[in-house]
């Protein structure tokens, strides 16, 4: 989830235990201001660039919550006294009859349980697939079971082995109060790498951030085939940013990975 610092408008990540601990009261780590986090609590951010997240109107009322996803149940008493289980009372008929009907059929217990097992495996490969694709050993075998399937492997992503050779950030020549960023993408994997989120970070002489924005692989790269055809092994990518002026406090910048 995320809130915003109503003084200097900072936007923070925070997760349920933050929200809870003072019951919405948290401070801000920029100008260390006390402010609600509730006024502002949304779990999703607007698509930027943006001013402020939109604030929400209280009302007398609570709300009432109608959609239940879990309710614990009370106990129950057991049906037979306890008496009668210590005297070695032995079980009615038809309880006999009906677990010697359960106990029957052990291959239809074994064959539920295989079907489990298989959709369990399932569901922990597909939550592990970014990993198991990136596999040196699995890529292969996978890559061999896709085309007999006719489906296509997702790229591998490492943003670790990507790397700037040059940047720069200088005026715009003909828009006023406008910046060029210039950079030179290098793909160090031994594999093709599909373009990265590029994040733009403007800071001051004391690294305070003054401007950020993130930028989509199809904000800088207006090519549909040459965004889907990836960053070859060793190749390079001249990029391009126009960005708005944030002032001459602005006087370092860095960029980041996604």
């Amino acid at each position: 989830m995320y809130t915003q610092c109503p003084e200097c408008l900072t936007v923070f990540a925070l997760d349920a235990a933050s929200v809870a601990q003072a019951h919405g009261s948290v401070r801000c780590g920029h100008c260390t201001a006390v402010f609600d986090a509730l006024a502002t609590l949304t779990e999703a951010l607007p698509p930027e660039p943006f001013d402020s997240l939109p604030a929400h109107t209280p009302t007398p009322a609570p709300p009432q919550l109608v959609e239940p996803v879990y309710r614990p149940q009370p106990l129950q008493p057991s049906l037979f006294a306890p008496a009668a289980a210590e005297r070695g009372a032995a079980a009615p008929a038809f309880a006999r009859r009906a677990r010697a009907a359960h106990g029957g059929h052990p291959g239809r217990w074994a064959a539920g349980c295989a079907l489990l097992a298989l959709a369990l495996a399932a569901q922990l490969a597909w939550a592990q697939r970014d990993a198991l694709v990136a596999n040196d050993t699995l890529r292969p075998w996978l890559a061999r079971t896709c085309r007999t399937l006719h489906c296509t492997l997702p790229p591998v992503k490492d943003v670790h082995r990507l790397s700037l050779v040059s940047r720069d950030i200088r005026p715009h020549p003909s828009v006023p109060g406008a910046l060029i960023i210039s950079a030179t993408l290098r793909n160090d994997a031994d594999f093709t790498q599909p373009y990265p989120v590029l994040g733009i970070t403007l800071s001051d002489l004391d690294e305070n951030r003054v401007a950020m924005r993130r930028f989509l692989p199809a904000e800088y790269l207006r090519d549909p085939k040459l965004r889907a055809a990836g960053l070859a092994p060793g190749a390079e990518a001249a990029l391009v940013f126009e960005v708005e002026d944030p002032g001459k406090n602005a006087v370092a910048f860095e960029f980041s990975f996604e």
